[in-house]
């Protein structure tokens, strides 16, 4: 097992899965500039891990993350500054980044939400692939109680998983509602009383197939939701053809032939 600590995010792989904590229970997980800055940095680490199966996300204690520590970002207005211009290669800043840069790993990524669910945490939440969380946890899109919007990707986000009325409604309103009522908006994939036992079942799940399947399963949703069908088509055609000479895709097919559990090799891709 690795694991580095640094910015109070905390980060462990072990069996390859990644388990990332927003490290923070005194104050909530309340967000930092210094770690939005890590959860980019740790995003772009563990993307490079070819033997990585998945990413767990939560916060330490007892919420998610309350959001934005506005104390604290606003004691340095030159570096907000600097934070919000967007990298040329990226199209996203880092406020963005720490986000949506769950959504460029090639593995899926996990949300376990409990307590707090608020602003930015609930955007750091939905660039997650799935999000499991208590009945009784807070949800808001909190940015309209100080007179913003969401500004962290959550509202490429949140279009893609609710009406746009609704999106509209939570957005402007900063209304607070429950992992039950999440539930029924379409936010929350899962709901249970022990969020992190169930997010850690569905890894087991998921590692029982090609990682090379699971990684272009991520890529064609992401790159193709909102696109044509015949690019859509093109881009079924083309992953298809690379997994039909992948060596994962052998090792499944005599396992599955065997009835055995597979046992694939580090991910191509």
């Amino acid at each position: 097992m690795t694991s580095t600590s640094a910015r109070n995010i905390t980060c462990t792989v072990d069996e390859g899965v990644a388990r990332v904590w927003l490290d923070r229970p005194d104050k909530l997980n309340g967000l930092t500039l210094d770690m939005l800055a890590e959860l980019t940095a740790t995003s772009r680490r563990l993307a490079k891990d070819k033997s990585l199966r998945a990413v767990v996300i939560t916060g330490a204690g007892e919420s998610f993350s309350a959001g934005l520590d506005f104390a604290s970002a606003l004691r340095d207005p030159r570096r907000i500054a600097k934070t919000f211009i967007p990298s040329p290669f990226r199209g996203t800043n880092t406020f963005q980044e720490a986000s949506w840069g769950w959504r460029r790993l090639p593995v899926p990524v996990i949300a376990v939400v409990q307590g707090h669910c608020y602003g930015g945490g609930l955007q750091i939440a939905l660039g997650a692939d799935f999000r499991f969380s208590t009945p009784d946890a807070q949800w808001s899109v909190l940015e309209a109680k100080w007179g913003l919007i969401p500004d962290m990707s959550g509202i490429k986000s949140l279009t893609e998983l609710v009406g746009i009325d609704t999106a509209k409604l939570l957005t402007m309103t900063g209304e607070t509602f429950s992992g039950e009522r999440a539930k029924e908006l379409g936010l929350v994939t899962e709901l249970s009383a022990d969020p992190m036992t169930a997010a850690d079942e569905l890894v087991e799940r998921l590692k029982t197939r090609s990682p090379d399947a699971v990684a272009a399963a991520k890529r064609l949703f992401n790159d193709t939701w909102t696109a044509t069908p015949r690019r859509t088509f093109a881009r079924e055609r083309a992953e298809q053809l690379a997994l039909l000479v992948n060596a994962n895709t052998k090792i499944a097919r005599e396992a599955a032939f065997k009835r055995e559990r597979p046992v694939f090799v580090a991910r191509k891709r």
